[in-house]
């Protein structure tokens, strides 16, 4: 999928977004090698992005034994909090804002390399 880059992480990995309410990436850490950086450039002004590594730490759940995952009645699924929710909707807004229609439509594409494309005669 496509996305905007925000910034690098202490951890060394790209922070991210589609932004979700266009093509539903959401704020996410991505390695940079799975990364393909292109010319195509947003205006980022008026937004703020202080996320750290700590903003996507998961809680401590204790793994189950795989019996009791067997039998267990009801699984607990894990949802986005509220927060978190609260938060994206927050940080995509001004990147929003700043697109044009055909920079949406353009993120709204799904990239795809068909027979003899190779990504290194590409110009992006």
């Amino acid at each position: 999928r496509r996305a905007v880059f925000l910034k690098q992480l202490e951890s060394g990995l790209l922070l991210v977004t589609g932004p979700y309410a266009v093509n539903g990436v959401p704020l996410r850490r991505v390695n940079q090698r799975m990364c393909i950086a292109t010319s195509a450039k947003t205006d980022l002004k008026g937004a703020k992005y202080d996320v750290t590594d700590a903003y996507f730490k998961k809680d401590g759940v204790a793994k189950k034994s795989k019996k009791d995952e067997m039998f267990a009645a009801g699984q607990e699924t894990t949802a986005m909090s509220t927060e978190k929710k609260v938060g994206q909707k927050s940080m995509d807004e001004p990147v929003v804002k700043g697109m044009e229609s055909d920079m949406k439509a353009y993120l709204k594409a799904r990239f795809s390399l068909s027979a003899k494309m190779y990504p290194h005669d590409l110009k992006f």
